[in-house]
Parts: structure tokens; sequence; C-alpha cells
């Protein structure tokens, strides 16, 4: 069940947020080189999982079982298109590269999908780097998957329905791809909504890119070896990195919607798409970073009207052991504008963020709401959700491992409470006419 907690000063039972709690040793042995990170020469493009489907849709692939994400409850199809997206006015943080590249996928309701066929959740490429990094800090199975055959229910590069509809950016967590939130966004474009889930390169588990550039690899690994919240100043360049992103990928959503093509490398864009975005009505959600990032974001930019923060910290790391960590200003001075906090029950450093949530909440005439899944993990508002309780019934994950990631809860309570969440409260704020 979901806990509404929200009230003036409330800190209750608070279900706060982490950045990539996560993150940790495993990432310092985990490589993202090999057939992933450089491709074999005359090997084709897959930066896009749109727009490259490959392996099986279901049962035993060559290298093991696919996983199958829950079917969208909406009463649209879906259509889904990658953007590979550059600004030239910044340099990227992480690494030596002179610009700073943006991969993002833009799920929509779809006017026909014949002849597009459903994309994968991952590119062959991205699959092959998340099990090496991300499925090894997350205690996922070495062997038995094959990640690249898990299969959305978008129709790549199909047609937009016709009209105008609201917009949702979507921010995933630290050290987390974009295509861990897959099955949410789904969920939203089915409703009504174009949904679009932007990856931060050098952050990111793993981009797949559709170009080659100096200074990186085709597919481009997270910088992390640790959890980002243990360094003051890589959190902070972190967020800061990911609320310019935000902002730019708007930027660009409104070169789109004035008919031109934002994409850098020139792909053309499914039929309609930039007819179908009212960018008068636009929210953001995010996971753990990607919540605060969300957050932040909403708080920077008056374009963003409503922000979702799936259990993501609103401060910084203190710098010394002891002391609070400074207030993002989202917190320190609210906002205008509605802002759902939601956690999960079972999150193992609530606590510590118990400041953040209850400053944000504290605001008079503030527009905060808290909710709280119970019996729910850090992890329960990804496609974790569905995806670990499959590997547990398959005897690949212990139920230990599972309940770490996700929490006891089954799969038929928290994806539709989770779902139910999001949808409601965009609903509310961003109602798609």
């Amino acid at each position: 069940m979901i806990r509404k907690t929200a009230g003036h000063g409330d800190v209750g039972r608070r279900a706060v947020i982490a950045s990539a709690t996560a993150l940790g040793a495993g990432l310092a042995l985990a490589g993202c080189g090999g057939a992933a990170g450089r491709p074999a020469k005359g090997a084709p493009m897959t930066g896009d999982p749109a727009r490259a489907a490959s392996g099986p849709a279901e049962g035993r692939g060559a290298a093991g079982a696919a996983l199958r994400l829950p079917a969208p409850t909406g009463p649209h199809r879906i259509g889904a298109t990658t953007l590979y997206l550059v600004d030239r006015s910044r340099r990227d943080p992480w690494e030596r590269i002179a610009v700073r590249e943006v991969m993002v996928t833009v799920f929509y309701p779809a006017r026909r999908v014949g002849g597009h066929p459903v994309a994968p959740q991952m590119t062959r490429g991205a699959a092959e780097a998340f099990a090496a990094v991300d499925a090894r800090v997350h205690h996922l199975p070495a062997k038995g998957v094959d990640w690249a055959a898990t299969r959305t229910h978008a129709h790549a590069d199909a047609p937009a329905l016709p009209g105008r509809r609201p917009v949702l950016l979507y921010g995933p967590g630290g050290g987390d791809p974009r295509t861990l939130g897959t099955g949410l966004a789904e969920e939203l474009a089915s409703h009504g909504r174009v949904v679009v889930t932007v990856d931060h390169p050098g952050d990111a588990g793993e981009v797949d890119f559709p170009v080659a550039r100096a200074g990186r690899e085709r597919v481009r690994c997270t910088v992390f070896r640790a959890d980002p919240r243990a360094d003051p100043r890589q959190f902070a360049t972190m967020i800061d990195t990911r609320v310019a992103d935000l902002r730019f990928v708007l930027d660009q959503l409104a070169a789109l919607a004035a008919g031109r093509n934002p994409d850098a490398a020139g792909r053309p864009l499914p039929a309609g798409l930039g007819r179908a975005l009212d960018l008068r009505r636009v929210g953001c959600y995010g996971h753990s970073a990607g919540g605060t990032a969300a957050a932040e974001a909403m708080y920077e930019d008056r374009r963003i009207g409503a922000t979702v923060n799936l259990e993501g910290y609103l401060d910084h790391p203190p710098k010394r052991p002891g002391e609070a960590g400074e207030l993002y200003p989202v917190a320190r001075h609210g906002v205008d504008r509605p802002l759902l906090l939601v956690g999960s029950e079972r999150f193992a450093t609530r606590r510590e963020r118990d400041r953040s949530w209850a400053a944000a909440l504290a605001h008079p005439h503030r527009r905060v709401e808290r909710r709280e899944i119970a019996r729910a993990a850090h992890f329960v508002f990804t496609d974790h959700a569905a995806m670990a309780p499959q590997l547990q019934a398959a005897g690949l994950m212990t139920a230990r491992d599972r309940n770490a990631l996700v929490g006891p809860v089954a799969q038929a309570t928290s994806v539709p409470l989770v779902r139910r969440a999001v949808h409601s409260f965009f609903a509310r704020h961003l109602p798609a006419r």
C-alpha cells in the first residue's frame, strides 16, 4: 500500500533518497571494454534501442533467459525513438570530450504501429555493458540472462498520434541508465503523454551512442567507482550536470516542436512527433539522483510545472562526518509548483535524508506532498521491480538480494502502486486533454 504522509512539518516515517546507494566496490572491479566498448570492425551502429532490434523476443536465447516488462495499461499504442543531442556550449564534465552529449528516448502515443517493430529495452552493446557493470553492482546473475532480449511495448519510429500532449522528462538514478525507467515511461505514454527518458553520459551506467567521437568509446560507461555521496564535489558535479542536461533537452524539444530536427546525427524523425509536444505542459520525474535533479531543475526553470521525486536527496552530502549537508535551493526556499516526494519503506539510509525532505515539507504555502510504499526498497521505482522477482522465480537471484534491491513487496502490488502514484499526480497537475 501507499502511505500518504504529507503534512506541514511532518517528518513521520520518512522514505527519503539515495542517489547511488548500490554503487560500491563492485564498480571498481567492473569494466566496459571488449565487445561492448569497442564494436568489431564493420559492425553496425547500435546506439538506438528504438531503432535496433536484436535477440529473441522471449524464452531463452543464446545468452540465457529473457525478462519481460509489465504491459502498459493506457488506451494508446506507443511509439519510441531515440535522439542523439549535442550541446556545443558545454564541455563534458567527466572526461576529455569537447562537447556535452546527451542521449534520450522519446515514448509517445502512436497513430499506427504496423510495419514498426517492437523496440528492445537495451541495445546489444548496452546490454553487454549492463551485464559487466550494473548487474554486478546490483547482485544480478552474471550468467543465465540475455539482457538484450527484453522487449519494450513501444514500436520503433511509429508515427505519432495527432494532438498536443504534455511532456515529461525522466532522469534515472546515479550510475543507472535511462533504460531502467522503461516500464514507467511506457505506462505514462500509454495514457497520453510524451515521455523523454534522459541518459547522463559519464554518470550513467552505460550509454550506447550512434556515432564515434574522440575521447570516448562507442559504449560509454560510468566513471563512478563508489557512491558519489561519499565525495561532495563529485555529487555536486553530478547534480549540476544533470540539471543542465535536463534544461538543454527542453531547449532541443522546443526546436523539435518548431519543426527542426535536433538529432545531431541527422537521423529522420517519426512522422508528427514535433507536433505532439505541448511545451506549455512540462513535468519532470526521476529516481534517486534523478529525483534530486528533477526537483532542482523545477526550482531553476519555470518551464517545468510539476515534479515527482522518487527517493532523491534534496541536500548535498556533508563535508565532514556528523555535519548536516547544505540544502539544495528547492528544499531551502521551497517551490510554488507541485512537488511529490515518494519513498520506499525499506530504504537503507532513509533517516540520513530526513532533514532535506522535512525542510521541503515545512515551507508555508508549499505545494509538496509525500508518500511511501510499504515493504519496498530503493529500486522498486525502476524496472528492477519487475525483473528481480522474475530472476528469483527462475532461481537466478536469491530472496535476500531481491529484497535488498526492491523489497519483499510483490511485483503485482509494487508496479501498479508506483505507476498510480506518478500517473495520478501528473493527471491532476498536467492533465492530458
